[in-house]
C-alpha cells in the first residue's frame, strides 16, 4: 500500500488552515503568552480545522487513538492544558498539535505504521510539544520581532504549500514567519523526541520504534526526486535520531516494552480502509 507523505506540523503551525489574526492581535503587545489566552488562541484554530479538514466520525476508530493518547498523556510531564486527541480523514502521513493541547492525528499515519510502539511515538511527540509549551515559547522569543503576530496563521500555509496562503493579505510576513519557524524548530523537535521516548517507556511501549518510524519514512525519499514536505519542513537529521538512540541507551529500559497492542492497530488499521478507503481505490 502506498502512502503520501506530508509532514509532523511543528508546535507552531496549524495543519494547512489559516487562523483568524483578531485574537492574535490582542496578543501581540503581551510579554508572555498566558495557558489561558493560548487555549483562545487554540480555540480559534480548532474552529479553522473544523472548517478545513474531514475530522472522523468512527467512533471506534477516534476512540482508539484517544485511548492510547490518554496513556501516554498519563505517562508524561504534567501539564495546564487538557490534552485532546482527533483524527483526519487524509491520507497524508501527518499529525500537528494546536496551542492550548489539541493533537491532530491523519489516518494516513494509522495505516503507516508498522506496529502500536510507532504510532504511539508520534503521538507521544506531539504530547511533548505541549508539555514543553513550545508554542508559548516560539511566541516569547519573537514576540518583539513582529513574526509573533503573524506565525499562527500563515507559516502553517507556506510551508504545507497550502492554496490559502493566495488569500493571505500579507504574503512577505509569511515567508518571514516560515523562515523563522524552520530555522527555530530543532531543539524543540529534539526535546519533544526526549519527551517522547520519556513517556515510551513510562506507557511500557518499545521507544526504538518511534525513531524507527521516522528512518522508514527518510530511507523511502531520501533518493526521490520530489521531496516530501514532511522532510523538507520537518528534518530527520541523523544527529536527532542518534541522539534518541543515546537516550535509550543511557535510561537502561527495561524489558518486556512491547511494539503491538495485541492486534488492536491491525483491526483499527482495516477499520480505517474501509471507512476511508485507500488511494488505491482511486
Amino acid at each position: 500500500m502506498r502512502h503520501r507523505v506530508g509532514s509532523f506540523i511543528r508546535f507552531p503551525f496549524l495543519g494547512s488552515c489559516v487562523v483568524p489574526l483578531a485574537g492574535v492581535l490582542a496578543l501581540a503587545g503581551c510579554g508572555t503568552l498566558s495557558p489561558e489566552k493560548e487555549e483562545q488562541i487554540g480555540h480559534e484554530a480548532q474552529r479553522e480545522v473544523r472548517q478545513s479538514h474531514q475530522l472522523m466520525r468512527d467512533r471506534i476508530i477516534v476512540n482508539y487513538v484517544r485511548q492510547m493518547g490518554g496513556d501516554l498523556v498519563a505517562a508524561s510531564e504534567p501539564t495546564d492544558f487538557e490534552i485532546r486527541f482527533y483524527v483526519v480523514e487524509e491520507e497524508d502521513i501527518n499529525a500537528f498539535t494546536l496551542p492550548g493541547g489539541a493533537i491532530y492525528v491523519t489516518t494516513g499515519t494509522i495505516l503507516a505504521a508498522e506496529n502500536a510502539a510507532q504510532l504511539a511515538g508520534v503521538i507521544a511527540h506531539e504530547i511533548g510539544h505541549v508539555t514543553e509549551r513550545h508554542f508559548a515559547e516560539n511566541y516569547r522569543s519573537n514576540r518583539n520581532t513582529g513574526l509573533a503576530v503573524n506565525v499562527v496563521g500563515l507559516a502553517a500555509a507556506v510551508l504545507t504549500g497550502s492554496p490559502l496562503i493566495a488569500n493571505s493579505a500579507n504574503l512577505a510576513s509569511s515567508v518571514a514567519a516560515a523562515a523563522y519557524t524552520t530555522s527555530y524548530g530543532r531543539e524543540a523537535e529534539r526535546e519533544a523526541d526526549r519527551r517522547a521516548v520519556e513517556a515510551l517507556v513510562r506507557a511500557g511501549y518499545d521507544p526504538s520504534q518511534f525513531i524507527r518510524f521516522f528512518e522508514i519514512l527518510q530511507a523511502e525519499h531520501s533518493s526521490a526526486f520530489y521531496v516530501p514536505q514532511f522532510l523538507r519542513s520537518h528534518p530527520v537529521e541523523v544527529e536527532r535520531m542518534e541522539l534518541a538512540k543515546s537516550q535509550i541507551l543511557e535510561m537502561e529500559t527495561p524489558p518486556g516494552l512491547r511494539t503491538d497492542d495485541g492486534g488492536k492497530l491491525e483491526i483499527i488499521q482495516r477499520r480505517v480502509e474501509l471507512v476511508v478507503g485507500t488511494d488505491s481505490d482511486s
